[in-house]
């Protein structure tokens, strides 16, 4: 059984790519899945443009969490050094209907994606004998920590700040709760692993890196691309985005248009904020959700993720790699990628040096080429869905006693 925090299917931002991703991998390795999903008003089951063969193969069910924030709740967390984060995510529906689907059925595996749905480990201990797994998608407290420290705003930063710590106490206190922990990057397989929890325990329990897989044969192919085309896409409720393109359009850009004027910048993403939006123009095209994402990128040479803060893998990353684009990114947004800077992505953590590597880029046709080529090869030889899934069923059989999945 695959839990997960927001309906993985239709694929709407990284998380959910990264969540189907798995429900694929481990379908193509003979594996039964069934799926089961928080539904919210901020990720609503969107049944209607799912197709027949994944609702029969999943067999998908889901139960509406109210994950709207609420000041009181909020306060009331605050005062009690919960973690607010975590907190939203209880509901009894939920709970009643996992509990429903495990007196129904046995399952050797219940994979959890993320640390937010933990709260349900005590009904699954209960109802059911299978081996329970965390897939870490990220370092969660990391992120908002980051965040907080990004914040101009004193009395937000100090909020948030206390958000980060409670979501670290819990994060780090829950992750022995498990039987194994699948991480998307080495990075924060190596934090968990080596992190003291508020009680002084590092996490015992067998853990592997699984990044986010990418099934190659439909990403690849060739088009016509516009001259030093830049872009970036991305789910633009997710905070880190957000501010990634603040600083992008305040700070980046201006360089690299004074620069290079025959440059151009699309920007794309479901919930851009209308702040964003007027900025079209001289060079800059801003729009919000894409009906495809891949087609939206076919025709573009650049993709830029000036990423300040986040943890595991970025999954776009990853699907213009496979795409054979030119990614530049910070050490924050390459972060759990096997790359090599200057061979397979570039890397630049101010807006000088991006404008620089955008310079590069423009004046050097066949170094652009030569960056996308070696993306696309790196992406084949470490992002393969098919691959990563084998090496996940391995690794299921080897917490659960060599049982057949």
């Amino acid at each position: 059984m695959q839990l997960c925090n927001k309906p993985p299917y239709p694929s709407v931002d990284g998380g959910t790519m990264a969540m189907d991703s798995i429900t694929q991998g481990l379908m193509e390795c003979g594996c039964e899945v069934k799926v089961l999903s928080v539904c919210s008003d901020k990720h609503p089951v969107l049944k209607e443009r799912m197709d027949e063969a994944y609702l029969e193969a999943t067999r998908f069910e889901s139960a509406y969490v109210d994950l709207k924030v609420h000041k009181l709740d909020a306060a009331i967390s605050l005062l009690c050094g919960e973690s607010y984060h975590v907190k939203r995510f209880e509901s009894r529906s939920f709970e009643s209907k996992l509990i429903e689907i495990l007196k129904a059925e046995e399952f050797d595996i219940v994979h959890i994606e993320s640390i937010f749905l933990a709260p349900y480990l005590p009904a699954i201990r209960r109802y059911s004998n299978a081996k329970v797994v965390l897939r870490a998608h990220n370092v969660e407290h990391e992120i908002w920590r980051r965040i907080a420290s990004q914040t101009p705003n004193m009395a937000k930063r100090w909020y948030l700040k206390k958000l980060a710590l409670a979501l670290r106490m819990y994060e780090l206190e829950h992750l022995n709760a498990f039987d194994a922990i699948v991480c998307i990057t080495q990075t924060d397989a190596d934090y968990f692993r080596n992190t003291l929890s508020p009680e002084g325990h590092k996490c015992k329990r067998p853990m592997m890196v699984i990044p986010f897989g990418i099934r190659m044969p439909e990403i690849a192919g060739e088009t016509s691309v516009i001259p030093n085309s830049l872009y970036h896409i991305g789910s633009m409720d997710w905070m880190p985005n957000q501010e990634s393109i603040e600083w992008l359009l305040t700070d980046i850009w201006p360089l690299i248009h004074s620069q290079e004027p025959q440059v151009s910048l699309y920007l794309a993403g479901r919930k851009m904020p209308e702040r964003f939006l007027e900025k079209s123009g001289d060079g800059l095209y801003v729009e919000g959700e894409v009906a495809d994402a891949n087609a939206y990128i076919a025709d573009k040479q650049i993709n830029v993720v000036p990423l300040l803060s986040g943890s595991g893998i970025r999954v776009k990353i990853i699907e213009s790699m496979a795409a054979g684009k030119v990614v530049v990114t910070t050490s924050v947004g390459a972060q759990g990628i096997d790359y090599e800077d200057g061979k397979n992505i570039l890397i630049a953590n101010t807006p000088q040096e991006f404008a620089d590597q955008i310079k590069r880029l423009a004046d050097n046709p066949s170094f652009c080429r030569e960056i996308g080529q070696n993306a696309r090869r790196l992406a084949e030889e470490h992002y393969d869905r098919n691959r990563l899934g084998k090496q996940l069923v391995d690794f299921y059989h080897n917490i659960s006693g060599e049982v057949e999945l």
